[in-house]
């Protein structure tokens, strides 16, 4: 089959490489559409990469090919959607029901072989496949992908976002379009914070009621004022120094931040924050892991009724060959919207 290797630090190649075969547990996918990740991104500017699988993608949909002697629930020529967060089942954390934070880490990608290929072999896929419904293309599957149901997660169960609350997103990418797509479908104001003027325009597609341009503005003065002392809910989706902290430091007394984005080679997971400041307001910082799986059966409702519509943020439909340039483009945030490969041959 063909696949996308990460062969070095910024440096993928579109390979030949062997169809994997599903064990007695696993379900063989035949790959229809994957999503261009910025998490995919973190492992391939990396210097060291310290995951198992070189190649990369986590946010696919497909077709059924094969299942295991052990699999029921899935057969051949099933239209399915990945959880990007996979489990085993026997921690703590998936007894409780957060397969999300299962202790095997098990994530398509990074921990066995993703999606930038014709065809992912799933372990325990029972556990790690949902079925897609008709009624959700295969593009449209892809796009809730990682950024989707992170963002679902994050705004509805960790962070929990009331109608009528005032919610600033910093970073009009994949998951913060998708923050802004579920905050305004719950009843929320939402205001978009980007350096990208096509991005914030994609913002307001989106739903967002104002949009800021952190590059031309202060946003956290910007949103202080519009929101007249500050957003009950910050959520920084790029994982930036810069935009966490302004999103700490636009909120109002007790309000909510919420941590989506992953922190960049520059800060290595450590970023400063205003301390003092968040207990003077009582000010909760929260953080968010992908979706456990059974909470699909609240998100994909939504997107076939159409109260979230994830397809209006991709941009183009790409070549594995492409995906490269997509990066790199990643690096200085020329990109708008995101984008799904869907040409893998």
């Amino acid at each position: 089959m063909k696949a996308l290797v990460l062969e070095s630090q910024m440096n993928c190649v579109v390979q030949e490489v062997a169809t994997p075969t599903p064990g007695d547990n696993d379900i063989l996918v035949k790959i229809m559409a994957n999503g261009v990740c910025r998490s995919d991104w973190h492992v391939w500017e990396a210097e060291v990469n310290n995951y198992p699988s070189k190649i990369l993608g986590h946010e696919f949909t497909g077709i059924v090919e094969e299942v295991g002697k052990n699999v029921t629930r899935f057969k051949k020529g099933d239209r399915v959607i990945a959880p990007f967060s996979g489990s085993e089942g026997t921690c703590p954390q998936c007894q409780q029901g957060h397969t999300n934070i299962c202790d095997s880490f098990l994530l398509p990608g990074f921990m066995y072989p993703g999606g930038f290929a014709e065809y992912v072999s799933i372990p325990f896929g029972e556990r790690n496949l949902v079925l897609l419904p008709e009624e959700i293309s295969f593009v449209d599957g892809a796009a809730l992908g990682c950024r989707f149901m992170t963002a679902f997660h994050g705004v509805v169960d960790q962070v929990k976002v009331l109608p009528g609350e005032w919610v600033a997103v910093f970073g009009c990418g994949g998951v913060g379009l998708s923050a802004i797509n579920i905050a305004t479908a719950i009843g929320a104001n939402v205001i978009g914070v980007d350096i990208n003027d096509a991005n914030l325009e994609l913002a307001k597609q989106m739903g967002a009621a104002y949009t800021v341009n952190s590059k031309q503005t202060d946003p956290v003065a910007a949103i202080r004022e519009v929101t007249n002392g500050g957003a009950h809910v910050s959520i920084d989706a790029l994982g930036y120094t810069q935009t966490c902290v302004s999103g700490i430091r636009s909120l109002r007394k007790r309000g909510r931040h919420l941590q989506v984005g992953l922190t960049t080679n520059h800060e290595q997971g450590h970023i400063a924050i205003p301390v003092n400041e968040m207990i003077l307001k009582e000010i909760n910082f929260i953080t968010t892991l992908g979706m456990p799986a059974h909470r699909f059966d609240s998100l994909l409702p939504l997107v076939t009724t159409g109260r979230l519509t994830p397809g209006k943020m991709v941009t183009r439909e790409i070549a594995l060959s492409e995906v490269n340039d997509i990066f790199t483009a990643m690096s200085s945030y020329s990109n708008t919207g995101t984008f799904v490969v869907t040409k893998f041959s």
